[in-house]
C-alpha cells in the first residue's frame, strides 16, 4: 500500500494492502478501495463509494455516494480475465454511477476522458470509449465497445446500443434508444432516436465560427439528398468536393467513412 502523508482516510474507510492513493486524496466514511487501484491527486470520494479492479481514478475527480466503479463486466463472455478501467482528470461522478473494466474479447479496456459529469445512475459498459467533457445525465446507459467523442450530451433514460459510434459535439435528446452510428455534431430525439440536424445550440455555445455552420448546414443536406446510392457514397463525394475548407464537416466525412460495425442514423 502506498498512501501519501497528505491523504485523508475517514476511519471507517477500507483501503487495501497494493492501492495507491496520491497527495490531497480524501476517501469519506465507509468507502472502499480495492487492491489494485490508483487514486491521482486531489481524487475525493464522498462517502459509501466502492473504487475497485485494476482501476486508475485522474487527479481531481469527484466521486460521490453508492456508485460502483471498476466491478466487473456485465457480460456473460467474461472469464474472469484481467482487465482495466482508466478514469480521467477533474471528473464527476455523482450517486448510483456505475462503471466496469474491459473485456479480453473488446481490448481489455474500459476509458473515460476529462472533465466529463456522470450524473444519478447512469452506466459506462465494459470496453467503452468516452471522450472529454461527456455528460450523461440521470439513468442514461452505455451498452459494450461503444465510442463517444468530446463534447457529448446524452440526455436522461437515454440508452446506446452495443458497439455504437458517437460523434464528437452530438446532443442526445431524453428518453432516447441510439441504435446506430450518430455524425459529429448531430441533434438525436425520439423515442427511437432519429437524426433530427445539428446541434446549433451546442456549436454557438462552443463558439463556432458562422461560416462553419454554413458548411454544416450544407454538409448534412449533402448526405441528405446529394447524389449516390448510399451515406456512405454521398460522403465520399464530400471528401472529394476541392471546395470544402471546413474541418467540422471533415470531421462528419471522416467518421462516415471510418470503421463500423454498424449502419448510421441519417436525415430524414
Amino acid at each position: 500500500m502506498a498512501i501519501d502523508p497528505s491523504a485523508e482516510i475517514h476511519a471507517s474507510a477500507i483501503v487495501d494492502d497494493g492501492a495507491v492513493i496520491g497527495p490531497g486524496c480524501y476517501i469519506g466514511p465507509f468507502s472502499m478501495v480495492g487492491p489494485e487501484v490508483t487514486l491521482g491527486a486531489n481524487v475525493t470520494l464522498k462517502s459509501h463509494a466502492i473504487v475497485t479492479g485494476w482501476t486508475d481514478i485522474g487527479e481531481g475527480t469527484e466521486i460521490f455516494p453508492f456508485t460502483s466503479i471498476g466491478e466487473i463486466p456485465q457480460d456473460k463472455k467474461f472469464g474472469g480475465e484481467r482487465t482495466r478501467l482508466i478514469v480521467g482528470k477533474r471528473n464527476r461522478i455523482r450517486e448510483g454511477v456505475t462503471m466496469n473494466t474491459g473485456t479480453e474479447g473488446g481490448g481489455g479496456v474500459t476509458q473515460v476522458g476529462d472533465d466529463g459529469l456522470f450524473l444519478a445512475n447512469s452506466h459506462v459498459a465494459h470496453d467503452c470509449h468516452v471522450g472529454d467533457r461527456v455528460v450523461m445525465v440521470n439513468c442514461s446507459a452505455l451498452a459494450g465497445h461503444c465510442i463517444v467523442g468530446d463534447d457529448v450530451i446524452i440526455g436522461g433514460l437515454s440508452g446506446v446500443l452495443q458497439r455504437v459510434r458517437i460523434g464528437s459535439g452530438v446532443i442526445i435528446g431524453a428518453v432516447t434508444m441510439v441504435t446506430n452510428d450518430v455524425i459529429p455534431y448531430g441533434l438525436v430525439q425520439g423515442p427511437r432516436g432519429r437524426l433530427d440536424g445539428l446541434n446549433l445550440v451546442g456549436l454557438k455555445r462552443r463558439g463556432v465560427a458562422k461560416s462553419d455552420i454554413t458548411a454544416l448546414r450544407a454538409a448534412l443536406q449533402a448526405l441528405k439528398q446529394g447524389e449516390g446510392n448510399s451515406f456512405q457514397d454521398r460522403a465520399r463525394r464530400l471528401a472529394d468536393n476541392e471546395d470544402i475548407d471546413s474541418d467540422y464537416v471533415r470531421d462528419i466525412v471522416d467518421f462516415v467513412l471510418g470503421d463500423s460495425d454498424r449502419s448510421f442514423l441519417t436525415p430524414e
